[in-house]
């Protein structure tokens, strides 16, 4: 049995109340879902005058990266930043219909669209796509990206396979209802023309390598299929966040996604912690012991940071404090509601960054938390 002891001033209940001139920490185990202790301090544990070496938070603005000249190539187009044994987290533009099919022999994949719209052919049929959708794509999955208009998109590629989280005690219905999914149904020919050659290819991603496969017909030729394994999208706009009135829930109440030793979060649009004036309505400070945590923002005000746009993406490594930073804490007073759609990323195990990823790091965000 684990017994809370009680030491010193603190808030009963957690993050309401935070006694005067105090902050309020979390240090929890298993992402906020294991053993746990508030600490309660007189000055915020990122109030840091300098920090030297690799650990401290991140900003990439992906924004940054070139988009790529080639239009349609998708191996040329993907842009790695960050990743490590059990996932890897990509971003690519594509202007123009892919050339060639495409198979991931190696994990999962995730395409979260970010801009653009077009559609996605598969071994299962196509599907349309627009900004705020989720692409699950299983491992073994042949398919192709046709944008009608310019693209830009985020891959989580799992080296494991993806489910949607058990809904326990919220229900079957929660966080959405099954029914909003979408999958293919095979109606017509894939839109992809042959090469000069008069053959259809197929680009297949083993270990890190590529096989080209040629066919004479296009292999996108399903006219049915059955099952419980097919490729599945879901909007963020059908997604329906959990929420309390008068306590600030943990990020893994956000939960859309799991797979080995991480967890896919979508933070959405919803009504703050309006019930007690004394509940936190931004997150509490903590440090992270089990995960690395990385927040890519898709669209709207991100009030609990600042300097962060859309299209920019933050890594907070375990072993150092984040929270709110002073000038979103002053913001929050009068605010009611958030009007901000984010995708979370928690890994278990430490992520590392690219080049690509360095080139376009934001080198003073670990600034933002200084007392000015």
């Amino acid at each position: 049995m684990d017994i809370p002891y009680i030491r010193g001033r603190v808030a009963l209940q957690a993050h309401v109340g935070v006694p005067d001139g105090t902050v309020e920490e979390e240090y929890a185990r298993d992402g906020f879902s294991g053993r746990y202790a508030h600490l309660y301090r007189r000055e915020a544990p990122v109030e840091w005058s300098r920090i030297e070496g690799p650990l401290r938070p991140r900003a990439y603005d992906l924004n940054r990266l070139d988009a790529p000249s080639g239009g349609g190539d998708l191996l040329a187009a993907r842009r790695r930043v960050l990743g490590n044994a059990d996932v890897a987290l990509h971003t690519a533009t594509l202007s123009a219909p892919m050339p060639y099919l495409f198979r991931n022999a190696d994990g999962d994949e995730v395409l979260f669209i970010h801009e653009g719209a077009g559609r996605i052919e598969t071994d299962f049929g196509p599907l349309t796509y627009e900004p705020g959708d989720y692409l699950l794509v299983p491992r073994g999955t042949t398919y192709r990206l046709a944008p009608t208009s310019p693209t830009r998109f985020l891959t989580v590629e799992a080296f494991s396979e993806v489910r949607f989280p058990d809904r326990g005690m919220l229900g079957q219905h929660a966080l959405f209802d099954p029914a909003v999914l979408r999958v293919p149904t095979p109606d017509g020919e894939s839109t992809l023309e042959p090469d000069a050659r008069g053959e259809f290819e197929l680009r297949v991603l083993r270990r890190g390598e590529v096989t080209r496969v040629f066919y004479p017909k296009c292999p996108l030729n399903t006219v049915g299929w059955k099952g419980t394994l097919t490729v599945t999208q879901l909007n963020v706009r059908d997604i329906r966040p959990v929420l309390s009135d008068r306590y600030h829930l943990p990020p893994s109440a956000h939960s859309t996604f799991v797979m080995r030793n991480a967890v896919l979060c979508t933070f959405l649009p919803r009504p703050l912690e309006n019930g007690d004036p004394r509940a936190m309505k931004v997150p509490f400070y903590h440090s992270n012991i089990d995960f690395d945590e990385v927040i890519f923002y898709h669209r709207g005000q991100f009030f609990s940071r600042e300097g962060i746009s859309a299209g920019m993406l933050t890594l907070h490594p375990q072993g150092i404090h984040h929270g709110p930073q002073p000038a979103a804490l002053g913001r929050t007073a009068n605010v009611t509601h958030t009007d901000e759609v984010a995708v979370m990323l928690d890994t278990k195990n430490p992520l590392d960054a690219s080049p690509d990823a360095e080139r376009v790091e934001r080198a003073d965000y670990w600034k933002s938390w200084s007392p000015r």
